[in-house]
Parts: C-alpha cells; structure tokens; sequence
C-alpha cells in the first residue's frame, strides 16, 4: 500500500510540474489521516497539494515510512517551486472520490485516482 501511495504522489506532481526538474534539496515530513483506505489517500494526496499551494514545495519523490488502514506519515524530497523551472502546467484542484479506486489483489495494491482541474 505505501509504494501505491508514493506512486499516487508522484503521478499527481507529474500532472502539476515535470519532477525531474526537481532537485532533491529537502524533506518535508507529510501525514494525513482517514476513516478507511480510500479516504486516506485522498487525505494523503491533499496534504501534498496543500504544501505545494500554500507553502510552495515542488517534490520530485516521495517516501512512506508508515501506514496503516486509517493513518500515513513519510516525506516529500524537492525544493520551493519555481513555475518556470519546473515546467508548472496543470493547476489541480483536488483529489475526488468520483471512480476512486484502491485494492489489493495477490499481493499487489493498485489505484487509479481523478483530480479536479
């Protein structure tokens, strides 16, 4: 689930700014909390719009250390956001819920998630 969760991270930077523009020069500590899973990695991906609007972070990758059914803590790698130098493109909204998808089979977790733009 936590490598599921990094990937959502990345994924929803790629559609905001080109990550590999982004140099790794801190780490941002990131938690969210939810009532099941679905809902965390809404809350999850919402923590890191949040720091990228409000305080300006652009996160070139992404970390778990910890995760459970209901809460997440890890990290975000980057540096303060430069629109030009990172190719900023697409303004998100929000993660939704609308065809939200999370699971586990055989081992393997997948999701698909939509943002408003």
């Amino acid at each position: 689930m936590a490598e599921a969760f990094e990937n959502c991270a990345v994924g929803m930077m790629s559609l905001m700014l080109d990550p590999g523009r982004v140099e790794t020069r801190r780490r941002v500590e990131l938690s969210a909390r939810g009532m099941d899973a679905k809902s965390l990695l809404v809350a999850w991906l919402s923590e890191i719009l949040y720091r990228v609007e409000a305080e300006g972070c652009a996160f070139a990758s992404f970390e778990v250390g910890e995760i459970d059914e209901v809460a997440v803590a890890g990290w975000g790698e980057g540096e303060p956001l430069d629109a030009v130098k990172h190719a900023a493109a697409l303004e998100i909204k929000a993660p939704t819920y609308h065809m939200l998808e999370l699971g586990e089979r055989e081992g393997v977790w997948t999701a698909q998630v939509i943002f408003d733009v």
